[in-house]
């Protein structure tokens, strides 16, 4: 639903923001590594430290990249697989420090081994969920499913979160229970989504081999078939 609606919004919104780097002379590529080192500073120099807002509007600053690099290379006309490689690439590197950087809190001075664990199991969902799609489609099949939490819902549920939470610090009280449970709902949902890719992955696999199986022979195969077949009759003979 975010992909749908939330990034089309944006890129418009962008869009004027693109145009000026790219009269800058400011490479998609250029942009897609800053925007991530932007993110990896914010989330493993205040996250840990337990200073969720100011981290999370870091984070939320360098997010926008995502979305610059790719409008960047469509007005220079430069998309490509590189382009493309890059950016994922860099996405995963980006989850990871973000709910990296919840871990590191909750085990120093957060003090929760509960919420450590639930915090790399959101770093380590994210990725194979992705993995699944990834490879799925690496193999020749289509994966059509997205499922219940995406990358977007993902980044979004603990952002917000983690900024509300860190208003604990500035006096807003009970705020910071927030941020746990953005966690275990992020937990949940990428554990959702990651069986609803699997499945699917296994349906199309066993479809596909059904296809294959009650195509016909291909007509060279046949003449070759029918070939042996009358070379053994003549050996009988």
């Amino acid at each position: 639903m975010l992909n749908k609606y939330a990034r089309a919004f944006f890129t418009r919104v962008l869009t004027p923001f693109a145009a000026f780097l790219i009269r800058r002379g400011v490479s998609p590529d250029t942009v897609t590594l800053l925007g991530t080192a932007g993110v990896v500073a914010g989330a493993l120099v205040f996250y840990p430290r337990g200073e969720f807002f100011w981290g999370t509007v870091v984070i939320t600053l360098f997010v926008f990249s995502d979305l610059v690099d790719g409008n960047m290379a469509r007005q220079l006309g430069r998309s490509s697989r590189w382009g493309a490689f890059l950016d994922s690439t860099l996405d995963r590197v980006a989850d990871g420090a973000i709910f990296g950087g919840f871990a590191l809190w909750y085990a120093g001075g957060g003090d929760d081994n509960v919420l450590c664990a639930v915090s790399i199991f959101c770093l380590a969902s994210g990725q194979v969920v992705s993995y699944t799609k990834a490879r799925g489609e690496s193999i020749g099949l289509p994966v059509a499913v997205n499922g219940l939490v995406e990358r977007a819902e993902r980044l979004v549920v603990s952002l917000v979160a983690a900024g509300f939470a860190g208003l604990h610090a500035f006096g807003v009280p009970g705020i910071q229970y927030l941020l746990p449970v953005a966690l275990w709902l992020v937990a949940v949902g990428s554990l959702v989504t990651l069986i609803q890719r699997v499945v699917t992955v296994r349906r199309e696999s066993e479809e596909a081999e059904a296809a294959a199986a009650a195509a016909p022979a291909a007509p060279g195969a046949a003449e070759a078939s029918g070939t042996a077949d009358s070379e053994e009759h003549g050996a009988a003979k």
